[in-house]
């Protein structure tokens, strides 16, 4: 167990690397990226030539028997969430960062980011169940002690269900915002990834970003002879003989139809997605994912 000092001087070395990352590169793009997706209804005016017809207000089209459009203007400040995957998976790490270090990284970017344009901030830390709840505040404060936590939360539960942090993100926030979820997404059974319903209705309500972290041993096995693998959700432990040739193309053929399954099921829901590898750049992957959008 970590002392509160040690956990500290962690709090205080992640500011300065992700802080000084959002002041000269991501506040820009992110205020480009994300800021204006969140959009107030204003009022109806009847329909011109040029309006986007996406935008008709169809009861009072038949009410007045004139097309009418809904017009929208920018809301002033905006709600990031994070949803942080807690789950005995994030532990796993063969360079010198676990999937959880890259994480916490990634979470203080996007914070400090939203709180430079006046942006609250909230999260929700899920594992098969939701672990925690942090309510959207302004402020460096505030991200500091979302840092701390990301740094010291020690789950009750070490399994995964995305779909258990979907739901509540969509139950418990009324008003639209920009919710990134950062999790190696491994949450998939029978063929099929489980948290493709709950995703689909939370990004008909939110703007959804996926960050999958992974770690590239996920995707390959080294020939370093027997070893033996735990799976750190279920404390599973299983031999395996890593020179043979069979078992890591087996294993190599798994993770991509995994993530292949991931990647359709991301898409299908309309949600921004880039996958970080632990001990990668995650600045240049963040960046084109920003300037995607």
């Amino acid at each position: 167990m970590e002392s509160s000092s040690d956990i500290l001087k962690q709090v205080r070395r992640i500011e300065i690397k992700t802080r000084g990352l959002s002041n000269d590169i991501f506040a820009g793009k992110y205020h480009s990226a994300f800021k204006g997706r969140g959009m107030a209804f204003s009022e109806v005016r009847e329909y011109r030539v040029g309006d986007d017809v996406r935008d008709i207000d169809w009861n009072v089209t038949a009410r007045s028997r004139q097309p009418h459009i809904k017009i929208y203007e920018e809301e002033r400040e905006l709600t990031m969430m994070l949803l942080i995957d807690v789950s005995g998976s994030r532990m796993f790490g063969t360079t010198e960062k676990l999937k959880k270090n890259t994480i916490t990284e990634i979470a203080a970017v996007l914070a400090f980011s939203a709180a430079q344009n006046n942006d609250k901030v909230g999260c929700i830390f899920f594992s098969d169940r939701v672990e925690k709840f942090i309510p959207p505040k302004k402020g460096r404060a505030h991200v500091l002690m979302i840092i701390k936590e990301l740094i010291s939360f020690m789950p009750e539960n070490n399994g995964t269900d995305i779909s258990e942090g979907l739901r509540y993100l969509t139950n418990i926030l009324k008003k639209r915002s920009t919710a990134f979820v950062l999790s190696d997404f491994m949450d998939t059974a029978d063929g099929r990834a489980r948290f493709e319903d709950a995703l689909k209705i939370a990004s008909g309500k939110h703007d959804m970003v996926g960050i999958r972290v992974y770690d590239r041993r996920e995707q390959q096995l080294p020939d370093v002879g027997i070893l033996e693998l735990k799976d750190a959700e279920t404390g599973e432990k299983v031999w395996v003989d890593t020179a043979s040739r069979a078992v890591r193309d087996a294993y190599a053929r798994n993770w991509e139809q995994t993530s292949a399954l991931i990647d359709s099921s991301l898409k299908r829901c309309r949600v921004d997605n880039v996958k970080i590898a632990t001990g990668e750049d995650y600045v240049t992957s963040l960046m084109k994912l920003f300037k995607r959008r």
